[in-house]
């Protein structure tokens, strides 16, 4: 089992805290994360263990802060704009995030709801294929199961807030739960732990501040 100690993590979660949550910093986190040895999945139930815990909440309170402060002061035009007619503007990617997340939420309380089985089966990702999912944009995945609903939302300011009410409601659960999310399968196809799937929850929105970075940086984004 793993013993919840990572001697050979680069940095202290107290030191990620006070990082600035702008740039290279999920580049930074990332990395540190990679250092640590995550990849070990306990044999019998046990609660969440500390580092695990950490390491989920570093990134949620990351991801969400980071979808904010890229979106403070953005007028219409710089909301609305499209590289391209078959592109998402940076509003339909918040209104992307605050129609799929509440799905993820409940995907995930039901693989808790079912009986531990992770000790007979291994998870298809290492959890740093699951961090690098969020920072590897190189190949672009075309968004299907009702998500791609991106009009359910035509205000920024209400799909933001449903984007914050419900990431507040994960971060509370992450830093109170007693499960182990490690002892819980998720998914059929491509199985991987319950906690692995929370990690994705947040990468998933990681891979959507890239793409609203890249929409800022095009050259014929409205200065104002």
């Amino acid at each position: 089992m793993y013993s919840g100690k990572a001697p050979t993590m680069l940095f202290t979660v107290n030191t990620l805290r006070t990082h600035m949550l702008r740039g290279w910093t999920i580049l930074t986190l990332t990395v540190c994360l990679l250092a640590v040895p995550l990849l070990a999945v306990p044999l019998l139930a046990a609660p969440l263990s500390n580092d695990d815990r950490e390491h989920l909440l570093v990134h949620f309170e990351m991801t969400t802060q980071m979808v904010a402060e890229l979106v403070q002061g953005l007028s219409p035009a710089q909301l609305e704009y499209k590289a391209s007619p078959d592109r998402w503007s940076i509003r339909e990617v918040v209104s992307h995030l605050a129609v799929a997340e509440p799905d993820y939420w409940r995907d995930l309380q039901k693989a808790l709801r079912a009986a531990p089985d992770m000790n007979t089966k291994k998870s298809a990702a290492t959890d740093a294929e699951i961090l690098w999912y969020g920072i590897d944009r190189v190949v672009h995945t075309k968004t299907g199961g009702g998500h791609e609903k991106v009009e359910t939302y035509k205000d920024l300011g209400t799909a933001l807030g449903k984007f914050q009410a419900l990431r507040a409601t994960m971060i509370e659960y992450i830093k109170t739960t007693s499960d182990d999310m490690r002892a819980h399968s998720f998914g059929d196809r491509q199985l991987i732990d319950c906690w692995q799937w929370m990690l994705e929850i947040s990468t998933h929105a990681e891979r959507h501040i890239q793409q609203i970075r890249e929409i800022k940086n095009d050259p014929n984004f409205p200065r104002k």
